[in-house]
């Protein structure tokens, strides 16, 4: 492993490391990991789109905002807008600008496996950042139990429609990008607990690129062949989930089937309070993203890490998700700060949100 600043003090970036999984796992208010002084280096940090709108709400600001607090180093970010060769342009451009660690969500977990491969050769550690890397060696993973994800989903999508439409009631299933890794978990998750139940499968779709525009097209073609045949819609995130909205409201569909999501995106809360979204699955982005900062300070310095877990041979940390429905708006994603009251209570949420008890 890459070792560029040998004299920077080990016991204070052990010290970092250790209390940094420790927060990631309890999850306690005001946790801090970070060390004194400052030093050089540098971080690249990849994402994989513009679509989903947490990247670049969440997931780079927090990023940046630790890496700042724990030292003087610069990051390199940017953002592939869904195009893994772009993003490989990307990954070539900060190791031969010198960045001392990669830190990368892959837009296509496979095609990745060849920035790493380049990494590796110029000693450069990479973390796999929410997505995991199909190969190549990984010096850390932090995500969440994204098999979990489509078990809450899926858990919460069969009781509603159950109690709405009956057991045998028909669904249709919106899956995310055939190249996102996680994806595939979700829909592993899903479809476990979705099998398992008496409602049918009528059609499922991958969304390529997790599009809301494709979604929304799929969608709108199978209400034009099922009708008020589809008692729900499982959406593998908020983002498919509003193209899915879109086309059932264009469609005048009635009675309105459930729809599920994730990510606990803003209008995807407030479409919670609508009854347009049954469910959200909320992710705490901010320990996710702050344990990521202080992985790659840790490596960056040269340091061995540790986690709770393996996935693959690679050291890992999964964080935990928490399903949300309208009744659960105020003790999630409020009281962590996620969204504020004015933030989801605009005029047009005002009697929603008064009805929710969230005035």
């Amino acid at each position: 492993m890459r070792r560029p600043h040998p004299s920077r003090r080990r016991g204070i970036r052990s010290l970092l490391l250790g209390v940094a999984v420790l927060c990631a796992g309890t999850g306690l208010a005001g946790c801090d990991a970070s060390g004194s002084g400052a030093s050089d280096g540098t971080i690249a940090f990849l994402l994989p789109d513009v679509k989903t709108a947490r990247y670049e709400t969440f997931d780079r600001p927090f990023f940046e905002a630790r890496v700042a607090e724990l030292g003087d180093y610069d990051v390199l970010y940017s953002n592939a807008d869904q195009d893994a060769a772009e993003q490989q342009r990307q990954a070539e451009s900060a190791l031969a600008a010198g960045t001392d660690v990669l830190v990368l969500d892959p837009v296509d977990a496979r095609a990745a496996v060849s920035i790493v491969a380049a990494a590796n050769a110029q000693g450069v550690p990479v973390v796999s950042y929410d997505r995991l890397i199909a190969g190549g060696d990984l010096a850390y993973y932090v995500s969440f139990d994204n098999e979990k994800v489509g078990v809450l989903q899926a858990t919460a999508f069969v009781s509603a429609v159950e109690a709405a439409a009956g057991p045998d009631a028909g669904v249709i299933l919106v899956h995310g990008s055939p190249t996102d890794s996680n994806a595939a978990l979700f829909r592993e998750g899903a479809r476990g607990v979705i099998d398992d139940s008496g409602l049918r499968i009528l059609a499922e779709y991958s969304t390529p690129d997790w599009s809301p525009d494709k979604a929304q097209d799929w969608v709108a073609g199978q209400v034009a062949q099922f009708g008020d045949e589809i008692a729900g819609v499982y959406a593998a995130n908020d983002g498919t989930a509003s193209g899915a909205v879109a086309a059932l409201k264009a469609a005048n569909v009635s009675p309105w089937p459930v729809v599920t999501g994730q990510d606990a995106e803003l209008s995807a809360i407030q479409r919670l309070l609508t009854g347009d979204q049954h469910m959200t699955v909320y992710k705490a982005i901010k320990p996710q993203a702050e344990l990521a900062a202080e992985v790659a300070v840790a490596l960056l310095v040269g340091d061995e890490v540790t986690a709770p877990l393996e996935i693959d041979g690679t050291p890992a940390t999964l964080l935990d998700p928490v399903p949300v429905t309208v009744d659960d708006i105020a003790e999630t994603v409020v009281a962590d700060g996620f969204w504020s009251i004015d933030d989801i209570c605009t005029s047009d949420y005002a009697a929603a949100c008064a009805a929710a008890g969230l005035d």
